[in-house]
């Protein structure tokens, strides 16, 4: 599949007003305009795109889907062909979602574990309209996408694998230099980071453990940094560089309970021609300040709806 990488997450949330000030005055999201169909959803923007993230009003704070573009609509309705000849349930979104949405079409389905995925083409954009929530640099998004996911997974089955290698086409990374059975992967199209996302193996918990967000430069990173000290947010790991990728980044806890990793290139990613297998985590920092697993990680009852606790019921039970 022709996919440029994550073009937008959508999240369910009960502290939409505690995003409000979070997002622009800690991270340096624009606050956009929620469409009319939508008024009580919170919309950011981190580049040019109608926008990248939407909080959507709940009862609990869960990753609702993640929305992947591909490149134009001949490389959409491709993709659309492969997932349904792979057997994949797929949703046509009507126009009401792409409205919601700000895109041409979209369609959705499941991967094997029951997290909710979306395919579009075509997102609403402006240019030279961002405008940051705070003095800020910007992100490295545009036409590279918004940056990573990492996953919780209570089953990593053999399923899974597929859908991502074969069904989406992803390129498989690695397992880097984490503990446990973790996979990073990312898009046919992607030349510039090792990951779009990764999953990683939790028995019985499940969930998004954190984002990577791309600025600009180190100081967005370490102004940032200041921001999170002074307000005394709960961190994850400290300023650190990772062995497999020459960034520079911290993370921190949101709202929801998930990390952001703020990250910054030093300089270009460039594939390594071979599977790496890193002796530690990072070359130097990255001291861990709090727990790996945030509060967004929990039981699948907890993050999956009905529809996405099916597919995992079904799937476990084939492997049982």
């Amino acid at each position: 599949m022709d996919i440029i990488g994550i073009g937008y997450l959508g999240f369910e949330s009960a502290r939409i007003e505690e995003w409000r000030t979070y997002g622009p005055q800690v991270l340096g999201f624009q606050v956009g305009a929620s469409p009319e169909a939508d008024p009580e959803s919170l919309y950011f923007r981190i580049d040019d795109r109608r926008h990248r993230f939407a909080f959507h009003p709940g009862q609990r704070e869960r990753l609702a889907y993640i929305g992947w573009e591909a490149r134009g609509k001949l490389e959409f309705e491709a993709a659309v062909r492969r997932l349904r000849e792979a057997g994949v349930d797929v949703t046509e979104g009507d126009v009401a979602l792409c409205e919601l949405r700000g895109v041409k079409a979209v369609v959705r389905f499941r991967d094997p574990v029951g997290y909710q995925h979306e395919l579009f083409y075509a997102q609403k954009w402006m240019p030279r309209s961002f405008q940051s929530g705070r003095p800020h640099g910007g992100f490295v998004a545009d036409g590279r996408g918004l940056g990573h996911v990492v996953l919780i997974t209570p089953e990593f089955t053999p399923e899974l694998e597929h859908f991502l290698t074969e069904v989406m086409g992803f390129h498989y990374y690695g397992a880097g230099a984490g503990k446990g059975k973790t996979a990073f992967y990312r898009t046919k199209l992607n030349n510039y980071t090792s990951h779009d996302i990764a999953y990683g193996h939790g028995p019985g918990k499940m969930g998004i453990q954190h984002i990577g967000l791309f600025v600009k430069s180190l100081r967005d990173v370490g102004e940032t940094y200041d921001i999170v000290k002074q307000r005394n947010l709960p961190m994850m790991m400290t300023l650190g560089q990772h062995t497999q990728d020459p960034h520079v980044s911290f993370y921190h806890f949101s709202p929801s309970g998930f990390a952001f990793e703020v990250i910054t290139e030093l300089e270009p990613w460039h594939h390594d021609g071979f599977e790496l297998n890193p002796e530690k985590l990072s070359t130097w920092g990255h001291e861990v300040v709090g727990p790996i697993l945030g509060p967004s990680v929990r039981s699948p009852q907890e993050v999956l709806d009905a529809e996405g606790l099916a597919i995992l019921e079904r799937n476990k039970h084939r492997h049982a």
